[in-house]
């Protein structure tokens, strides 16, 4: 019993990201912590609650690194008043999350993503600059839009002319009408402002891969408007070259959020940067693993997208370059991705599907689930 009580770990790491409309990342921490404590009683336990740049990215640094949540009211993507937030890390480094103002959630059931607009990020960034928070981290996941960054560029001051030189807020069905791009008034502040992009994809402004035609659909679009909302994409993503110099189109992690990043990188030089190794980066995830011994992460579904920059891969990566064991627990794993579980260098993923009854019953009972596979992880690794 003594030996094997020695070989239990003494520190152990959570850093999951959130389940999907089930589970958040914080309450993945809570379950898995009071397993832990029935299980190894004095074992030290951190938490470290991730986002890669999509809903909750605020959250997981305020949980993680402390500062203050700002409150204040913007435009939803629709164009209508919502209350919003945006976090102030101790630092002073303002994190802002797309999906607080231009989110899916707040576009309702019908959402339309020729007609949403990207505004109200536009004004949360405006307002964290004129706080003082010149250094900006924007999560781009979980839009509405598909505007190319128009909305938020005029928020901050950009001019958008028609061929009559009438100023006009293009959305994704109107981007075909801008003729000229006015720069003149835009917030000075700009100027001496860094806003990094968090992306958690790799996809292209325009084409096959592109925002359109692989986000468009989960945003209420069909294939005539998904081809409508692609070739003002690509128009604009011309214009933006020959105004500015900087051709977004092809760029990788250009398509995230409808081609938010591209634009603000277009038109104020931002930068597109991996969404999960600029959140570890700002935790100093890497000393956390200094003295582990178990890192324990986790999504809602383990598949060949958790391979290529989600939450799960940026973990196991770094925890394998210092030599710390991963376990994933994820809602459901595909088998092309089990089968290469190992690349990331887990040693173990256990998932909630295997125990719930069904697929329904998991979602709505994570927390429950997520404890019984804790356990049973537990079990097999570290029998009584």
């Amino acid at each position: 019993m003594t030996e094997k009580r020695a070989s239990f770990p003494q520190k152990i790491l959570l850093a999951p990201d959130s389940f999907k409309g089930s589970l958040s990342a914080a309450a993945f921490c809570r379950t898995v912590e009071a397993e832990i404590a029935a299980r190894f009683g004095s074992a030290k336990v951190r938490s470290l609650p991730l986002a890669d740049g999509g809903e909750g990215t605020v959250d997981c640094f305020l949980l993680a690194a402390g500062g203050e949540r700002v409150e204040i009211t913007v435009s939803d993507p629709w164009g209508k008043a919502v209350r919003s937030s945006y976090a102030v890390l101790p630092d002073g480094t303002a994190v802002i999350e797309t999906a607080a103002s231009a989110g899916l959630v707040l576009a309702g059931p019908d959402c339309r993503a020729a007609e949403t607009t990207t505004y109200g990020v536009g004004e949360t960034i405006r307002h964290a600059l004129r706080a003082g928070h010149g250094r900006i981290l924007l999560g781009l996941g979980g839009s509405a839009t598909n505007d190319g960054g128009c909305g938020a560029a005029c928020a901050l001051g950009v001019r958008f002319l028609d061929g009559e030189g009438v100023p006009f807020l293009p959305v994704g069905k109107t981007l075909g009408r801008i003729a000229a791009i006015d720069r003149s008034a835009c917030d000075p502040l700009l100027a001496g402002a860094q806003i990094h992009c968090l992306c958690d994809v790799k996809n292209p402004l325009c084409g096959e891969q592109g925002a359109s035609a692989v986000f468009g659909p989960q945003k209420g679009a069909d294939a005539e408007t998904v081809r409508l909302l692609d070739d003002g994409l690509f128009r604009l993503g011309a214009l933006l070259a020959r105004e500015t110099g900087r051709d977004v189109r092809f760029l990788e992690g250009a398509g995230a959020a409808g081609g938010l990043g591209a634009g603000l990188l277009a038109l104020f030089g931002a930068s597109l940067v991996p969404g999960i190794e600029t959140v570890l980066d700002t935790l100093a995830f890497d000393g956390e693993l200094t003295d582990a011994d178990l890192v324990i992460t986790g999504e809602g579904s383990f598949d060949l997208q958790s391979f290529s920059g989600k939450a799960v891969s940026g973990v196991a990566k770094r925890a394998k370059a210092a030599g710390v064991p991963v376990w994933v627990f994820a809602g459901r794993a595909e088998e092309k991705a089990l089968a290469r579980c190992r690349e990331l260098g887990a040693e173990g993923v256990w998932t909630l599907s295997e125990i719930a009854p069904s697929p329904e019953e998991s979602r709505s009972c994570a927390a429950k689930y997520l404890a019984e596979t804790a356990r049973r992880a537990f079990d097999e690794r570290f029998p009584s």
